[in-house]
């Protein structure tokens, strides 16, 4: 236990991490900020330079933390500004659009702070019991994984708003696992090896189509003040509801941050159903990165991209200096969110719209490239025609997380 306090009380070691937690909330500024990018990207390809750092890895680990901290509060700029979500957010970017389109997207900025924000606050007296919980009912988890998430995909499709859009659902879910069954196993050479075909089907399937659909658009209106509308008690449990809803995410593998928002609608006031999605699923986002340090630490699993970083880099888990690491970067997310978010949505409103999307579209054919190669572009392509399915059919896209829960149920 010592080993574990000493470097806290030692000001070099402090001041070391420091500059790597910035170093990695950087990074996490990017890869929010840039349309395509995720923390995962980011914090594996630190985990494969890890051992040529000459540094303690624990310090690589407060590096790989404050990346995915911060890209968890900074990836929703890009779900309201370009329509382009990760898969972390997809859920979240049509309630942010109708509060663009009706020049609250500086409102909208604001509650996905602070649910963001809340669910840090609330994820570490959470996970003390959650985790003791897991650590014993984990064993049972596990083997009955394929029940647990045929019942996620059942509580989806009954949950749409009609029979037509419930086949759409059954119809995306089956396609994407399909594609997920046919790639996720595949080890493309590439420009980069940090992250394989993640990238390019996650861009297909969330990011493509809202860009294909925005060609020609009139882009983001002017955006009236910051003012949060909703009331505190409903931003609390909005708050709540999406803390305990990346619970789920955290210990569970194969159920996004995106499916637990979905699970955590009941819980949002319906008279303020689009600002609550957007702080329960922001809250969700972040909340998850707590959970799954926790996970990591008692079950010796890792669920995200980040926690597989820190797993492959052997970072020890000094959970101490590690949740000091996550509060810190939460801290730099709130103020970057809030620094560049407004700007963001000046700046793409000034811009052609139609230029801007094709943009996008090439940068993120570039970063499938660079992460999977040619098969990589190949991918992305097919997981954007795959893409277009769901809002044809007036379903929604989150059952397009078909493409990691089909093949988790196949084992």
């Amino acid at each position: 236990m010592d080993a574990l306090v000493r470097p806290v009380l030692d000001p070099t070691f402090a001041g070391a991490a420091l500059a790597f937690l910035f170093c990695g909330a950087a990074l996490g500024a990017v890869s929010g900020l840039v349309p395509g990018l995720h923390a995962n990207n980011f914090a594996l390809l630190l985990a494969g330079l890890a051992p040529s750092i000459p540094a303690d890895p624990l310090l690589v680990g407060v590096a790989m933390l404050g990346a995915g901290v911060v890209h968890s509060f900074l990836d929703i700029v890009p779900a309201l500004a370009l329509g382009v979500p990760d898969a972390a957010t997809a859920v979240a970017a049509l309630p942010g659009h109708r509060l663009v389109v009706a020049g609250r997207g500086r409102e909208a900025i604001r509650l996905s702070a602070v649910g963001s924000g809340l669910a840090v606050a609330l994820a570490v007296p959470f996970a003390v019991p959650i985790t003791w919980v897991m650590a014993r009912g984990y064993p049972t988890v596990r083997a009955h994984l394929p029940l647990l998430l045929g019942a996620v995909v059942v509580f989806l499709v009954v949950t749409e708003s009609s029979k037509r859009a419930a086949v759409g659902g059954v119809v995306a879910l089956l396609a994407s696992a399909a594609l997920g069954v046919a790639t996720l196993d595949v080890d493309p050479s590439a420009p980069l090896d940090a992250g394989g075909v993640l990238a390019p089907l996650f861009a297909g399937l969330f990011g493509a189509p809202v860009l294909v659909d925005a060609l020609g658009g009139a882009g983001v209106p002017p955006q009236s003040d910051a003012r949060i509308t909703m009331g505190r008690r409903d931003l609390g449990v909005s708050a709540t509801a999406g803390s305990l809803a990346g619970a789920v995410v955290g210990y569970v593998p194969g159920i996004s941050a995106a499916i637990a928002s979905v699970a955590a609608l009941p819980a949002v006031p319906e008279s303020e159903a689009d600002r609550g999605f957007i702080v329960a699923t922001s809250g969700a986002n972040t909340a998850n990165t707590v959970f799954a340090l926790f996970a990591l630490a008692a079950l010796g699993t890792p669920r995200t991209g980040v926690t597989v970083a820190i797993d492959r880099a052997e970072v020890p888990l000094a959970l101490p200096i590690l949740l000091v690491a996550c509060a810190a970067a939460a801290a730099c997310g709130f103020a970057l969110l809030l620094l560049v978010g407004d700007a963001y949505l000046r700046v793409v409103g000034n811009v052609d719209y139609t230029r801007l999307s094709v943009g996008v579209l090439c940068l993120l054919g570039c970063v499938s490239y660079a992460f999977a190669g040619a098969f990589g572009v190949g991918v992305f392509v097919v997981a954007a025609a795959l893409g277009m399915v769901p809002p044809r059919l007036g379903a929604r896209r989150v059952h397009l997380m078909g493409v990691l829960i089909g093949p988790l149920m196949l084992g």
